[in-house]
């Protein structure tokens, strides 16, 4: 069995040097520039998905006549640009998810893709940056390589985004509930007031209500009896207020 054949994740008509193939495992391991005597090997990440620890990789190889060939035999960079394009546009619908009105769920989801998407956009942007110190004069790879740079910071600038956005979202949260909690607060204290006042009454009621047979004498005094409820539900009411900083 060749070396080639025992690697199974190399492309199919890459007949790469030794110096090369003893730099490589059972895996394509992470992304990187592998330099042989007169050969390059790429390797470079697609999207991570979330929750997907595995990433699938693409390898490109640059022949020692100095000719670049990607997966499946394509020459050049043209897969390669359109896996830029695909972290662009990742990067791209993100961002417009975090400036929606959208909620913390939503958010969560974007902060939680954009830290791995920023990780391999700066470590494909190092691969890139190490192939051209080694084929300085591949125009094609230096436009690449520039692209890398801006992809870099604009999968940073998102993780940030959505770790702020999630920071607010949260914010927002902590400030509803301690409004409600302040509304509810105002509307125990205002039944406790009720309460309060109502509580001279309610006894008096109780104590001369007409399950009590009340003296002749009391009898007259109904009138009495009753504004001297309501007086001492009025200083129950003062006392409550003051006693809970009301009125002051």
């Amino acid at each position: 069995m060749s070396a080639n054949a025992e690697k199974g994740y190399l492309p199919p008509g890459f007949d790469l040097e030794p110096e090369l193939l003893d730099q490589l495992s059972a895996g394509p391991g992470c992304q990187r520039c592998l330099v042989g005597h007169d050969e390059l090997l790429l390797i470079v990440h697609d999207l991570p998905q979330t929750g997907v620890p595995e990433r699938e990789s693409l390898i490109f190889w640059r022949t020692p006549g100095g000719g670049w060939f990607g997966p499946n035999g394509a020459k050049q960079f043209g897969l390669l640009s359109d896996l830029l394009d695909r972290y662009q546009t990742q990067i791209d619908e993100y961002e417009a998810m975090i400036d929606e009105p959208n909620g913390a769920a939503v958010v969560f989801k974007v902060a939680r893709h954009a830290r791995p998407l920023a990780r391999s956009t700066r470590n494909l942007q190092r691969a890139l940056e190490q192939t051209l110190q080694h084929d300085e004069d591949n125009p094609q790879l230096r436009s690449l390589r520039d692209r890398g740079h801006e992809l870099e910071r604009a999968a940073e600038l998102l993780y940030h985004d959505a770790k702020l956005a999630l920071d607010l979202r949260q914010a927002e949260g902590v400030e509803s509930q301690t409004a409600a909690v302040e509304r509810l607060n105002t509307s125990v204290f205002r039944l406790s007031l009720l309460a309060g006042f109502s509580l001279p009454l309610v006894g008096l009621s109780g104590l001369l209500g007409m399950n009590v047979d009340i003296p002749e004498a009391l009898k007259p005094l109904f009138w009495g009896i009753l504004m001297l409820g309501t007086v001492m539900g009025i200083a129950v009411l003062l006392l409550i207020s003051r006693r809970m900083g009301v009125g002051k």
